[in-house]
């Protein structure tokens, strides 16, 4: 009978509290006054039947019973907001929200052509968009701060990379891309038709996010030498920039390559061959709510229409 005397509201109380630290920042987070905060408060131990926050100075923090509800919270919620977009959708109402993040390269090739195809499809439809690399929408995801995750992996490992509770998501595969190696033109390989990676073990390099440089010294591992990372940056159009200048070499996948291109880098196949996967990520339930799969299947059309780069030189 506990949960039949706790609602939603007093979830998102105890949920506010435990990210605040106080009634305050939870009265501003939500929207309520202070007052309001502290009666739902009182009316959830009341039904609960047991305190639920322990005062501290001018601050509070949950006791063991404050904690269970707090941590529940997140995927009560996440449901309930679920349920009533599914709802709505199926009473007729043709509306729906959904959160996508997105990798940064993916943000200017897959994500606006499917954002385009909802808008065309099913205008009443809102997609919200943020960049975020894959460790940090995984974590949106599975704190219900959004509803699908644009996400990557390399070859060898998941989308994952090991995080707990990856079983709780639902992952639709998009496409392969392809990693090339970039050079300056004016690089003495740089008129071959592919490249070797340990062929490169004495150039400067340039490293991208975190994943992507994991990935680079994992490969260069692998051919047995230590590569000298002179530069880091997530954004490829430096990238290209560093290397136009003959500051260094990098890894760069087609998928940046279609939208991004410099006259004065040559990108070329290379030997061992990398690649990474795309995938959409998202939970079972969210996954029924018709607004999240018609973002899906647009992502799915749109990395289906997504055209083969070719090596340049």
């Amino acid at each position: 009978m506990l949960w039949t005397m706790i609602d939603a509201a007093g979830l998102r109380v105890m949920k506010a509290i435990s990210d605040e630290g106080s009634f305050t920042g939870a009265a501003l987070s939500l929207g309520y006054s202070q007052p309001a905060i502290s009666q739902m408060v009182r009316r959830l131990e009341q039904r609960t039947g047991t305190v639920l926050v322990e005062r501290v100075g001018r601050n509070v923090r949950l006791t063991e019973a404050g904690q269970v509800l707090a941590r529940h919270a997140v995927a009560v919620l996440s449901a309930l907001d679920a349920a009533e977009e599914e709802v709505a959708a199926i009473a007729g109402l043709r509306a729906g929200r959904v959160r996508l993040m997105a990798f940064p390269s993916s943000s200017a090739t897959l994500v606006p052509r499917a954002l385009a195809l909802v808008k065309q499809r099913f205008p009443d439809v809102q997609v919200t968009f943020t960049e975020a690399e894959p460790p940090e929408s995984l974590a949106a995801l599975k704190a219900g701060e959004c509803d699908l995750a644009v996400a990557f992996a390399y070859e060898g490992t998941d989308v994952g990379r090991g995080e707990e509770d990856m079983d709780l998501f639902v992952t639709h595969k998009l496409l392969d891309d392809e990693v090339r190696l970039a050079l300056p033109r004016s690089h003495p390989l740089a008129d071959r038709e592919s490249l070797e990676l340990s062929a490169l073990a004495q150039e400067n390099w340039i490293a991208g996010c975190p994943r992507c440089r994991g990935h680079l010294l994992q490969m260069c591992a692998n051919e047995g030498f230590s590569p000298h990372v002179g530069f880091e940056t997530e954004d490829y159009v430096a990238v290209l920039g560093l290397v136009a200048e003959g500051l260094g070499v990098a890894l760069i996948p087609d998928l940046i390559l279609r939208t991004a291109h410099h006259h004065d880098v040559v990108t070329l196949p290379m030997t061992p061959a990398s690649r990474r996967t795309i995938s959409v990520v998202t939970t079972a339930d969210l996954q029924r709510v018709p607004a999240v799969q018609a973002t899906i299947e647009a992502l799915c059309e749109a990395a289906k229409a997504t055209p083969r780069v070719l090596a340049s030189n």
